[in-house]
């Protein structure tokens, strides 16, 4: 497919920087229009040291200074999909620099999903309101003078979208760098052949359109990368590419994923990042808790 069927000019460079998080392995960004001061923030994260019920905000607040620093104006704080292993900073960046917080519509399944595993009341929202904008796919939004475009990319949650953003694209888990091939698609409503068909939508896109990932663990020990290209993932992705077919994709993601343990954070990431990153309502006595759901997971 020609950049010319999408309706977003692909030839803007929006400036990206990138800010990564070891304790999850995430990549947050801050996307810059290049004809303003207007940006995004991509994929936030919020601080939890678990094992003390301890919540910081050290990642954002090192995205709030750059932004600050730089004399940018924030318009767009957007989660790609409710993620697993880390837990959301955008309500905290939003409190302090504000903008839009955003996320794919099918958010309302993964409430709906994850409201009864965790038992959550009927107080408890499921139609994506905790958002200030739900995308469907196809939708156009602007950081300053750009046009952005999200494609539905499912498959590794049922809410996973992709942000194309001039001659840039942020994927989410849908893909990894070349030598980390795919994210997993054994989360409920996740789809191993459904990951699939997303990801070649995604590499339909032009060849040197610039891919940013959510994640990197540095493979056999290489330095931590986030960013390639829609070429270089055709030829030397190592789950999908060189054209690798529907079915050894299942087969091998099948095979593969029932051995993964369960993301160390996917407890407390799913109770907060459900609710658009907000902690779950206090109790009477004014304290907040997470709950731990017994073999629902």
């Amino acid at each position: 497919m020609s950049a010319l069927s999408y309706p977003v000019d692909m030839s803007v460079k929006p400036e990206v920087t990138a800010f990564f998080d070891p304790a999850t392995n995430t990549i947050s960004y801050v996307v810059k229009d290049p004809a303003s001061t207007s940006c995004a923030v991509i994929d936030s994260v919020m601080d939890i040291d678990y094992a003390a019920g301890r919540i910081t905000y050290d990642s954002a607040d090192k995205i709030v200074a750059f932004i600050e620093s730089n004399g940018l104006k924030l318009e767009w704080l957007i989660e790609t999909h409710v993620h697993a292993d880390h837990l959301s900073g955008a309500p905290y960046i939003q409190g302090k620099l504000g903008g839009k917080l955003g996320i794919g519509d099918k958010i309302t399944v993964v409430q709906e999903t994850f409201g009864k595993i965790f038992n959550e009341g009927t107080e408890f929202q499921r139609d994506g309101s905790q958002f200030d904008k739900l995308f469907a796919d196809g939708d156009i939004y602007r950081i300053g003078s750009m046009a952005c475009f999200v494609m539905y990319t499912p498959g590794h949650t049922p809410a996973c979208m992709t942000h194309v953003v001039g001659n840039a694209a942020f994927v989410g888990d849908t893909l990894f760098m070349p030598d980390g091939g795919s994210a997993r698609a054994d989360f409920p409503g996740g789809d191993a052949g459904v990951l699939y068909d997303s990801i070649q939508k995604v590499l339909a896109l032009p060849d040197d359109m610039r891919l940013f990932m959510c994640h990197d663990y540095g493979p056999n020990g290489r330095d931590i990368q986030w960013e390639t290209t829609v070429g270089a993932e055709k030829v030397h992705n190592i789950h999908v590419g060189s054209g690798k077919s529907r079915e050894e994709f299942i087969a091998f993601r099948t095979a593969r994923d029932a051995t993964l343990d369960m993301p160390k954070l996917i407890i407390p990431s799913l109770q907060v990042n459900m609710r658009a990153g907000q902690l779950p309502p206090a109790d009477d006595s004014g304290k907040t808790y997470l709950k731990v759901p017994i073999n629902g997971l």
